[in-house]
């Protein structure tokens, strides 16, 4: 079993409620296993600034799915709520996005899938969750919780 780490974000429709579904549809395969959850952040759109903001969640899982799988599924996943990759605008309005940010001890680039998560490190809306559950943990060769206090994570906001 591999120890993954994934990004949860949406900001169409009711956005809590659509990634708490998508995380129990996601889990619910028997190749992948929970085993920690964020909370909830609200968090400021980035790349497209002129849309509303998004709520994002990291969780941490065991899977024996290889990534191009792990990929696939996460896919699945998206389109079961809505997601359609070959309609929208990079960065723009979306009901769901799943990204595989790291699989422990993989290192993959390729068109389809780079592990880990090439824009991981820029990203506060995504470093904020993750350090909640996985602050120890070293990606391409950097501490989660060191990466983030590198980085403007203003506006970002824990939901109770």
């Amino acid at each position: 079993m591999a120890n993954a780490l994934v990004a949860f974000g949406g900001n169409v429709g009711d956005a809590t409620m659509t990634i708490a579904r998508a995380i129990e549809t996601f889990c619910s395969d028997p190749t992948v296993r929970l085993l920690a959850r964020s909370s909830d952040y609200r968090t400021p759109p980035w790349g497209v600034t002129d849309q509303a903001s998004f709520i994002n969640v990291c969780i941490e899982i065991e899977t024996n799915l290889t990534p191009p799988e792990l990929l696939a599924h996460a896919h699945s996943v998206e389109m079961q709520f809505g997601r359609d990759r070959a309609n929208e605008k990079r960065w723009g309005p979306r009901t769901l996005d799943i990204d595989l940010l790291d699989i422990l001890g993989v290192t993959l680039g390729g068109p389809s899938l780079t592990l880990p998560h090439p824009r991981l490190f820029e990203r506060a809306f995504v470093l904020v969750p993750l350090a909640e559950i996985a602050p120890e943990r070293v990606i391409a060769g950097r501490r989660v919780s060191d990466a983030l206090t590198g980085i403007d994570a203003t506006g970002i906001e824990r939901l109770t």
